[in-house]
């Protein structure tokens, strides 16, 4: 994988917040930060294959539209966090999914429209992994930061 380079860095600052809404967002990127539209989207693209970026998309407030949302705790065995992970994130409500070093050690966020679908897909989970230790901790009141990270 090649390395990223100080242009990387200023196209991932740039995205993170206030992305822009636009019919062209990447040419508004590119003009911010003195580019070509097509070199802002080739390097996402590199950025996205070699695993640095997961996905670009808009985060919402679940229960403004409808929603619930929830994070999970998972205890999982050492030499099966990679098969669980995996299937975890095929998810589509799951929107984070992370490792944390405690006997619960795999976290996860999950956003449906139910309580209830969220329920079935933590026994799905479950019954697919074989992990029976998966903890769901609802928000009793919801605290929104925002997370930028200065690359």
């Amino acid at each position: 994988m090649p390395p990223m380079d100080d242009t990387d860095r200023a196209i991932l600052n740039r995205i993170q917040s206030n992305f822009p809404i636009a019919s062209r967002p990447y040419l508004v990127i590119a003009d911010d930060l003195g580019l070509s539209e097509n070199d802002v989207l080739k390097r996402l693209v590199r950025l996205k294959e070699n695993n640095i970026i997961r996905r670009i998309g808009g985060n919402f407030v679940p229960e403004k539209l409808g929603f619930v949302s929830t994070l999970c705790a998972a205890k999982v065995e050492e030499d099966k966090i990679d098969q669980f992970a995996s299937i975890v994130n095929r998810y589509h409500g799951v929107t984070h999914n992370y490792q944390r070093d405690s006997k619960f050690n795999i976290w996860f966020t999950f956003i449906a429209p139910s309580m209830e679908e969220i329920e079935k897909n933590i026994e799905k989970i479950s019954q697919e992994t074989g992990i029976k230790d998966i903890l769901n901790l609802p928000a009793t009141k919801v605290y929104k930061i925002k997370a930028h990270f200065d690359l």
